[in-house]
């Protein structure tokens, strides 16, 4: 182990392959407990909600990997699959005023007037992706494929200035990166990958500026805002593998649980609970990240009945947290009526995801008009497959029923 403690380490199933099961697992042995990740490596999994609000925003707990005791002292294997997700140069591994300084460059592009102006735009490529699936209707279609992954990386690539053509190479380079059970090969290549994709990306808004975020951001390196190279790629990559994995996975996961919920689908398609409703119960339910690594100790910290040690890595279960009993009731249901329903799954504090309101305004967009179009819409029981990471929660495809689609707006019957 590469923990601090002595005490027996849960060990993690890097599959994936249940994880509320694995969440249930893990709360009953207290809201914090210690868990082993692939490679032998420890961390503290915060699964109670108070317990994990709590240390999100705690000045005690950093994100600089230079705080973990393990990786200053080399008991972290050189080629640990997540290695580059807690290292890459941006506001995820960053605290105090370098974090502030690169938050402050990239809310430019998350500010609320300009998230709002996306709204058109983002309405067109709903309607264009719907008119695709009217095509296969009744189905079965795959809607991961087919919708829930072509809207946001398109609209977080066309944000960031990066040609259509390279959407299906980031998106598969996104999916390793993130994931807990590739290979070391495979996780160090899809990194560079992304690297050396996003840095062409970069090189040819420098020499080519555009009404992109990539072009603000080096418009404001250039103008000595002290914006490296390195944190320019980083927080590209940042924004690309959250921007459109997050979305990905809470419409899919959104459709599931609707499927599986229809007394709280009729809600939803009869009009008694807004499609805003859908989405933060879907967050708190099912939410698209159900780990997510590293936070450190910077000083011996007691939460949850246990002491963390200073330099021991910290693992945010979102998932446990969002089912936690004490703090939700009747955690398991899928309600939509649930209020008030405040949830950590864009976490909360310093690191509070800045692309919150996009992927809240895309969710709250396409199931609107997906359950428009096809009212009668449910996923296909048993088919779908959990994506392979303790990291990223959802699913790797979504065979959906369509059942016949009502015109467009507009359409001539």
């Amino acid at each position: 182990m590469t923990g601090g403690s002595s005490i027996q380490a849960y060990r993690l199933d890097p599959l994936g392959t249940d994880q509320h099961g694995e969440n249930a697992a893990l709360r009953a042995l207290g809201p914090v407990a210690l868990v082993e990740l692939p490679g032998g490596v420890t961390a503290w999994a915060v699964t109670g909600h108070d317990e994990l609000q709590s240390l999100l925003a705690d000045p005690r707990v950093g994100k600089d990997v230079r705080h973990w005791s393990a990786m200053s002292q080399g008991r972290v294997p050189k080629d640990w699959p997540l290695l580059p997700m807690v290292t890459v140069p941006g506001m995820s591994t960053t605290d105090g005023a370098d974090h502030r300084r690169l938050r402050g460059l990239v809310s430019r592009g998350f500010t609320p007037r300009r998230v709002e102006a996306l709204r058109p735009h983002v309405e067109s490529i709903v309607a264009e992706l719907l008119d695709g699936l009217a095509a296969s209707a009744p189905g079965p279609v795959d809607l991961c494929e087919s919708f829930a992954y072509p809207l946001p990386m398109r609209v977080i690539s066309e944000l960031l200035g990066v040609p259509a053509q390279r959407l299906d190479t980031l998106h598969g380079y996104s999916r390793s990166v993130i994931s807990s059970s590739a290979t070391p090969e495979e996780s160090v290549a899809a990194y560079q990958g992304l690297a050396e994709l996003l840095g062409a990306v970069a090189a040819e808004r420098r020499e080519h500026p555009g009404d992109d975020l990539t072009s603000d951001l080096i418009a404001v390196r250039d103008a000595g805002d002290r914006l490296t190279g390195a944190e320019l790629v980083g927080t590209m990559i940042l924004m690309l593998v959250a921007g459109h994995g997050t979305t990905l996975n809470l419409l899919s996961n959104a459709v599931r649980a609707l499927s599986a919920n229809p007394e709280q689908r009729a809600l939803a398609l009869s009009g008694a609970v807004p499609w805003s409703a859908v989405v933060e119960e879907t967050l708190r339910y099912d939410p698209p990240v159900g780990n997510f690594p590293m936070r450190y100790a910077l000083e011996d910290i007691a939460v949850g009945g246990v002491v963390i040690p200073r330099g021991d890595a910290i693992l945010a279960s979102y998932g446990a947290a969002g089912r936690d009993p004490r703090h939700y009731p009747r955690a398991d249901r899928f309600d939509l009526t649930r209020t008030p329903n405040r949830h950590l799954s864009l976490g909360h504090g310093l690191h509070f995801c800045l692309g919150a309101p996009l992927a809240r305004l895309e969710s709250e967009l396409a199931l609107r008009e997906l359950y428009r179009r096809f009212p009668q819409l449910t996923a296909v029981e048993g088919t779908a497959e959990p994506i392979p990471s303790f990291v990223s929660n959802s699913v790797q495809s979504l065979p959906v029923h369509l059942g016949e689609p009502v015109p467009a707006a507009g359409a001539r019957r």
